[in-house]
């Protein structure tokens, strides 16, 4: 198995460890995200080891990766599955922080409920083109497509920050406004610890064309870099989701090794 770059040290002496969750039992449009995992982590050798832009060299830190997890059919099982692991991860020494390199967007529910088990005043702040605010779709309440509506639901609807978004259907606007779910919120007013998920089609498709669910229109990467770098003191973990390697030409793929590079960087 290719393991990320960089990823050198063992479990227990990890800061940083990574792990894939190559699902996409619930994409709707475009299929092929489950081999995200694998390829963002080949695109990764492709920088250099210092990141410019922090001053920080990622072979001075300590970064694990502990391969994909283990798939089944069974989305139930794969998100338990994944909470236990996101489980173990955080609680091992109290010192590690979790990256997730999915896979579709329905990854990250499981991984915030392990999380807040931790951090019972934490936030989710959601860079997304969608707002992912259904109840259920196509008969499935764990769809990508209710990430948000899930996350409210657990956390709270001043505890959740969408950003970016672009797209949604009028009955997610109306059940949005009947709660009081204000998704255009600053996130300059958290203040607790942040669980920070990124949709890769919040990038405008001019840079990330391969993504499950693509909308034009979107953030250009360095918005979404200094969105990472106005975070960084609060982020207690991260996920990756939604490239889709085959309609690739390798940009995505690369885009999101890098983002996921300068994630750690700023986690020191």
């Amino acid at each position: 198995m290719i393991k990320f770059a960089d990823s050198e040290s063992s479990f227990d002496d990890a800061n940083f460890v990574i792990y894939g969750y190559p699902f996409e039992g619930t994409a709707c449009f475009r299929k092929g995200t489950a081999l995200a995992p694998d390829k963002v982590r080949e695109e990764s050798y492709n920088f250099e080891t210092y990141l410019l832009e922090l001053g920080i060299d990622l072979c001075d830190l300590s970064i694990h990766d502990q391969g994909n997890l283990l798939i089944k059919d069974n989305q139930i099982e794969n998100e338990t599955l994944l909470e236990d692991s996101v489980r173990k991860i955080i609680n091992k020494d109290g010192k590690k922080f979790p990256i997730g390199i999915g896979g579709e967007h329905s990854m990250t529910p499981p991984i915030v409920r392990a999380i807040k088990e931790k951090h019972s005043d934490l936030s989710v702040v959601i860079i997304d083109a969608h707002l992912d605010f259904r109840k259920e779709y196509e008969g499935n309440s764990r769809s990508h497509a209710t990430t948000t509506y899930q996350l409210v639901e657990m956390l709270g609807k001043d505890n959740v920050y969408p950003i970016g978004i672009r797209s949604a259907s009028k009955e997610e606007i109306q059940r949005a406004e009947q709660i009081g779910f204000d998704f255009g919120r600053d996130i300059d007013s958290i203040n607790g610890p942040v669980y920070l998920s990124l949709d890769m089609d919040a990038i405008d498709p001019a840079y990330a064309p391969a993504v499950g669910t693509p909308e034009p229109f979107g953030l250009k990467p360095l918005e979404v870099i200094k969105i990472i770098d106005s975070l960084s003191s609060k982020i207690v973990g991260f996920d990756c989701v939604e490239t889709c390697p085959p309609l690739d030409n390798g940009n995505t793929s690369s885009l999101a090794a890098r983002i996921i590079r300068h994630v750690i960087g700023t986690n020191v």
